[in-house]
């Protein structure tokens, strides 16, 4: 059975991670009770990023890259909002064994996200999400973000969760403004936009030929 004791203990060494081996360490042993440990009305991120990712799109109908999967819980809910064609990406191979169990994913692949993703193409995805990532003793914004922008086609966005605690101490407001100011490549814009912790909070109006970054505070 799961406890607040291990919840507590599973997160304060998530917190404290200093490397990707620290990480698949801890998520094999967490990988198992990760979803009771964290459920739904207690950590909303996933449900967040998916209803994002959903409002920018209804139906959801174009392939989505889902970057630091986990167990699946944001394509679970992107499956239930009408998404058919989900990719799966995660560091650890325990919690990806979880993700494949939803039986939502077309595709389920190790990868660090602290590197470049050199197997997947420019603009291969119509909307990459990442939920929970981009925190303590995980994924800071580089290359991650520029892969994002990199992988992600014209027309399309990118909904990711980042904690204000590390928004500007990380980098991570640094490099969205680099990346506005850069573009996303020959006749690409780039802006992003940030919404705050509410299901019930509407995306901003999406411009034909801009890449969007979004994510709930």
């Amino acid at each position: 059975m799961s406890t607040r004791t291990g919840e507590g203990s599973h997160l304060a060494q998530a917190r404290a991670s200093h490397s990707g081996t620290d990480n698949k360490a801890l998520y094999k042993e967490w990988a198992a009770s990760y979803n009771a440990d964290l459920p739904a009305d207690v950590y909303i991120a996933p449900t967040l990023t998916a209803k994002a990712a959903l409002n920018f799109d209804s139906s959801a109908k174009g392939s989505i890259l889902d970057a630091g999967c986990g167990t699946g819980l944001v394509a679970e809910v992107l499956a239930r909002g009408g998404a058919q064609t989900i990719d799966g990406l995660d560091l650890s191979p325990a919690m990806l064994a979880e993700a494949g169990k939803t039986g939502v994913y077309q595709k389920l692949t190790v990868g660090d996200l602290t590197r470049p993703l050199v197997d997947i193409a420019d603009e291969r995805y119509d909307i990459v999400t990442c939920a929970g990532t981009f925190t303590h003793g995980h994924v800071g914004p580089c290359p991650a973000l520029r892969e994002f922008v990199r992988i992600v086609k014209t027309d399309g966005i990118v909904v990711a969760t980042i904690i204000d605690a590390i928004w500007e101490s990380g980098g991570f407001k640094r490099e969205i403004e680099a990346l506005e100011a850069e573009g996303a490549g020959p006749g690409r814009q780039c802006r992003h936009y940030r919404l705050r912790a509410s299901p019930r909070r509407p995306c901003r109006a999406h411009r034909p030929g801009e890449t969007e970054l979004g994510w709930p505070e």
